[in-house]
């Protein structure tokens, strides 16, 4: 018989849980930017002040019960009021305050100025991926996770940075100053990237502000911070800081990329060419909701195998696509994807998992209805 279960049991605990300790910290950490830098001071040095207060309001307390104790014939002394003391104990505490409200007051207004940036990049969140815009650059686009399905639903081993990966990360220089125009097509999300101490909720009909400055290049990572529905846990962050000649480089090249999807709305595109794109704005776009072997998740996300929408007329379809539908959580695409990745990802839906149609939408079919809508 064991005589020390408990002993037992906390070395099965400790051999089960170790290795998961094994990253564990206890503070913040320092982050990449000056407001960053400036935050993590400010933190230590409240959190130094309430150490010291600390140390000396449990070492009077605890000093005062070891001396004056009972049992050495002490004799608690009788006093009603003390207005020297009652003076100390406002003037020290309004003292203390102070000097935590000026540096504190110093670092708010650094994080709250805006003022003259070198980037404009617009921030929108949507049911679950961000969209960026560069102002004035014309360069847009969304960025959606990257980690595959089979690691979600554990048919394959977790990556490195799993659930923290895009497809198209936000790209930044170093040394400018960016700002950022946060807002939501939908719900209430919060872009956070702890490394640059920002977080903003994006609200739909607002515009919240935020900048950062990154000397260092390199990949930093966030999520989501708001509670903004089932795949709340699916909306990652990922900002790409390059050299400023790095930059420009990119940058140029999504222009270049741009100019050429727009060259593709002309091309005349074959069926398979469209399901094979297709495959890949579905399983990026729409397996999260209406699962990769298009089976849904019934009755919130109705299965698209076998389903009226997918295998009725094909109008009807593109226009369920196109515009969502209202008080559900089919979301409108139409602003979402670009007039080829709407055409491509219809036609997949209606040749796949056995629907087998046959038929296909045209990137010129999905201009024609969105020059209609705009009318």
């Amino acid at each position: 018989m064991m005589r020390h279960p408990h002993v037992w049991m906390g070395l099965l605990l400790w051999s089960i849980f170790g290795q998961a300790q094994a990253a564990w910290t206890v503070n913040m950490a320092p982050g990449a930017t000056e407001v960053s830098h400036a935050v993590f001071d400010l933190h230590m040095t409240i959190f130094w002040i309430c150490v010291v207060i600390g140390i000396i309001v449990f070492g009077v307390m605890f000093w005062s019960m070891m001396v004056h104790r009972r049992s050495t014939g002490q004799v608690a002394a009788k006093f009603h009021e003390s207005t020297t003391v009652e003076i100390l104990w406002t003037v020290v505490p309004f003292i203390i305050l102070v000097a935590m409200a000026v540096p504190a007051t110093a670092t708010l207004i650094k994080m709250y100025d805006t003022s003259e940036p070198d980037i404009d990049i617009q921030i929108t969140g949507y049911q679950w991926k961000w969209h960026y815009k560069y102002l004035g650059q014309d360069v847009e686009f969304f960025s959606n996770l990257a980690t595959p399905q089979e690691q979600i639903h554990n048919k394959s081993a977790k990556g490195e940075n799993y659930l923290l990966e895009v497809d198209q990360p936000l790209v930044l220089p170093t040394g400018a100053k960016v700002r950022f125009l946060v807002t939501s097509a939908d719900v209430i999300h919060s872009w956070w990237v702890p490394a640059f101490a920002v977080k903003r909720d994006a609200i739909p009909g607002f515009v919240n502000e935020a900048w950062t400055r990154v000397d260092k290049p390199g990949i930093y990572r966030g999520q989501c911070a708001e509670l903004c529905g089932k795949d709340h846990g699916f909306m990652p962050i990922v900002v790409d800081v390059k050299t400023q000649a790095d930059y420009d480089t990119w940058l140029t090249e999504r222009k270049a990329d741009a100019a050429k999807l727009k060259e593709l709305t002309s091309k005349e595109w074959t069926l398979d060419e469209l399901k094979e794109r297709g495959d890949k704005i579905y399983h990026t776009t729409c397996a999260a909701c209406h699962q990769p072997e298009g089976q849904g998740m019934p009755p919130l996300f109705p299965a698209l195998k076998g389903s009226p929408i997918a295998t009725g007329p094909i109008e009807d379809h593109l226009h369920r696509v196109f515009f969502g539908k209202p008080g559900t959580a089919m979301a409108a695409f139409g602003k979402q994807l670009s007039e080829v990745d709407i055409a491509a990802v219809v036609t997949y839906e209606r040749n796949a998992w056995g629907n087998n149609k046959g038929d296909m939408v045209t990137p010129k079919d999905v201009l024609a209805l969105k020059q209609a809508a705009s009318k």
